[in-house]
C-alpha cells in the first residue's frame, strides 16, 4: 500500500515539500490502491514531473524515469541486446573451436548477460518499490504509445529471445503531458487521470512561501500577484511554479523587500526566458517608463 488514505497522501506529500489539493492527493491515493497509472495533464510548470518525485521521495521508493521525445523508440524505451558483446563471444566461441552449434550460441547470447535494459524493462524488473516516471509522453510518436500499452495493462513485457517478463511488484506509474497533442484512448482507458493547473493566489503563496523560508508575507503576495498578471499575458512560456520560487530567493539574496516596478524589471530575467515575453511584459505592464 502506497498511501493509506487521501489524507495520509497529503500529509506525506507535504513532508517532502509538495503541497497537493484534495484532488490531488485522492487521485495519488487511488493510483496506488487500484494499482493503475496516473495520467498528469496540464500546462508546462504546474507540478506534474514533481508529483512522482514527491511520491518517490514521500513513500521511499525509488525513482525511474522516461524522458519523453520525438524519435523516442523501443530500444530507448525498452530494451537492446549488447551487440558489440555479443560478437565478442560469438568471435570466442568461434576461436575456441568447440564445435558449439549455432542453437547452442544464439541460446548463450541471448540471455540476462546481454541484456541492456531501459526505464520501462526496469521498473517491471524491480523488486523494490518503484515510481515509473514517463515524462512529456505527448512529445512522443503515436506508435510509442504501442509500446506502452502492455506495460500499462498488465505490468509485463514480452522478450522474444526471453519469453514474457512480468512484475514481481507492480511499480506506482505516472505520466505527464502539456497536452501538445490528443493521447491515444487506449493509452487513457488504462489510467486514472489527474488534470493540474496554476494554482490560485493563496495555494501559491503557501508554496512559496514554504519552499523560501525567510520570505517576507507581503513581499510574497506582491511575488504572486506580479506571477499571476504576467500568466495573463500572452506569452511564449508562462511563469512556472519552480520558476516563482526562484523569484522569491532571488529577492532574498538580493535583499529585496519590496517587488517594485524597477525591481521586477531588474529580475524579470528569473521568469522569462524569452526576449519577447520581455518585451512584452515590459510594454504592458508599465514596467519602464
Amino acid at each position: 500500500m502506497w498511501f493509506t488514505s487521501p489524507d495520509d497522501a497529503a500529509t506525506r506529500l507535504a513532508a517532502t515539500g509538495y503541497l497537493a489539493d484534495a484532488a490531488t492527493a485522492t487521485t495519488a491515493y487511488l493510483a496506488g490502491a487500484l494499482e493503475k497509472p496516473l495520467l498528469v495533464e496540464g500546462p508546462a510548470g504546474v507540478g506534474k514531473t514533481e508529483l512522482a518525485k514527491a511520491v518517490a521521495r514521500s513513500t521511499g521508493a525509488d525513482l525511474v524515469r522516461l524522458q519523453c521525445y520525438e524519435g523516442l523508440d523501443e530500444a530507448r524505451a525498452l530494451y537492446e541486446w549488447n551487440y558489440k558483446k555479443q560478437l565478442l563471444r560469438i568471435q570466442a566461441t568461434q576461436d575456441s573451436g568447440d564445435g558449439q552449434s549455432w542453437d547452442e550460441t544464439h541460446d548463450d547470447i541471448f540471455t540476462d548477460e546481454f541484456l541492456l535494459t531501459r526505464p520501462l524493462l526496469t521498473a517491471i524488473r524491480r523488486e523494490e518499490p518503484t515510481v515509473l516516471l514517463i515524462d512529456e509522453v505527448d512529445k512522443t510518436d503515436v506508435e510509442v504509445e504501442g509500446l506502452l500499452l502492455e506495460v500499462l495493462s498488465d505490468f509485463q513485457v514480452t522478450i522474444p529471445e526471453l519469453g514474457t517478463i512480468t512484475a514481481v511488484r507492480r511499480p506506482f506509474v505516472v505520466l505527464t503531458s502539456n497536452a501538445s497533442r490528443e493521447l491515444s484512448e487506449a493509452v487513457k482507458r488504462r489510467c486514472l487521470y489527474l488534470h493540474l493547473d496554476y494554482p490560485d493566489a493563496e495555494r501559491e503563496r503557501e508554496i512559496v512561501s514554504s519552499q523560501v523560508p525567510g520570505l517576507d508575507d507581503v513581499v510574497a503576495t506582491q511575488l504572486v500577484d506580479m506571477v499571476s498578471r504576467l500568466r495573463e499575458l500572452e506569452l511564449k512560456k508562462a511563469p512556472s511554479i519552480a520558476e516563482s520560487v526562484d523569484w522569491a530567493r532571488t529577492l532574498i539574496a538580493l535583499e529585496i523587500r519590496d517587488l517594485t516596478k524597477q525591481a521586477v524589471s531588474d529580475t524579470l530575467g528569473v521568469v522569462l526566458k524569452h526576449v519577447s515575453d520581455h518585451e512584452r511584459a515590459i510594454k504592458e505592464l508599465k514596467l519602464r517608463s
